[in-house]
């Protein structure tokens, strides 16, 4: 069924479907219990050096939001001979549209991932430290 709920509903639904002792096989899962053993096996400082990395990556703006704000700004300065090209001899403009616009939104698209991705990563090693703390 095609819902709008995103993919945590998705991954909801997944588990609910499977059989309890299947649940444990689920792709996701898996990679989250390797991504939590291999920390397990890290010491305290290094797990810290590691989350201060993953909270940088997380709150940084990176490259592709600096593109997004830039590309736009190197069109204007050169958009008499961009102009010229793209509506001169050649019909090119759909083309150049539609290859910005798929390069912006995946762009975008990796930028959030990558984001969600350094959460999941800063929870993980917060727990193991605070389970280390206990």
């Amino acid at each position: 069924m095609f819902t709008f709920r995103g993919d945590a509903h998705k991954f909801f639904l997944k588990i609910k479907s499977s059989q309890q002792e299947q649940q444990t096989q689920i792709k996701e899962i898996n990679e989250l219990t390797s991504i939590i053993k291999f920390y397990q096996t890290l010491d305290r400082s290094l797990l810290h050096k590691i989350k201060y990395q993953m909270m940088k990556e997380q709150q940084a703006s990176g490259s592709i939001p600096l593109l997004v704000t830039t590309v736009p700004w190197l069109l204007f300065i050169f958009s008499k001979p961009l102009l010229n090209l793209l509506f001169g001899n050649f019909n090119l403009w759909v083309p150049f549209v539609l290859i910005y616009v798929s390069l912006l939104l995946l762009g975008i698209y990796l930028h959030f991932h990558e984001r969600a991705w350094a959460k999941v990563h800063i929870e993980i090693i917060e727990d193991i430290l605070s389970e280390r703390a206990n």
